[in-house]
């Protein structure tokens, strides 16, 4: 298998801020995010695409993606979320991740022509990384 950056995250050879660490998946903030607050949820196993993903693993990433989505909401006080995943096209990576991604009501995204909204600090990164996670721990 080639070398996978999402691979190297999910075993530890590789930093990133990781908001959710279970057996069935993995979350971590995005490092070129939409919005602060923007998390990449992985299967734990590499599979490129959803329809790579062999069913017994969907419940697990989409548990993971729906406790992702509740706390990034909470958490950031966001008006709602948008939750996505490509097949390919768009897949910056191939190793399939789904996009939750905090939304207030005119913060810009319209369409497919969206602002990319980063961190004010790496402090600002690392403190929204702890308030997600405190969100998991409350939601649980």
């Amino acid at each position: 298998m080639p070398m996978c950056v999402f691979c190297d995250i999910v075993a530890g050879r590789k930093a990133a801020d990781i908001i959710l660490d279970e057996p069935e998946a993995v979350a971590f903030l995005d490092h070129r995010p939409l919005f602060p607050g923007h998390v990449l949820v992985v299967p734990r196993p590499h599979h490129e695409t959803l329809a790579d993903l062999p069913v017994p693993l969907i419940p697990g990433l989409f548990t993971a993606v729906q406790r992702m989505t509740r706390a990034v909401e909470k958490a950031l006080s966001a008006d709602g979320s948008f939750v996505a995943q490509n097949n390919r096209v768009s897949q910056s990576v191939p190793h399939l991740h789904v996009h939750v991604v905090p939304r207030k009501k005119k913060d810009g995204l319209k369409g497919f022509f969206w602002p990319r909204i980063g961190y004010a600090s790496d402090a600002h990164r690392v403190e929204t990384a702890e308030r997600l996670r405190q969100a998991l721990r409350e939601g649980d």
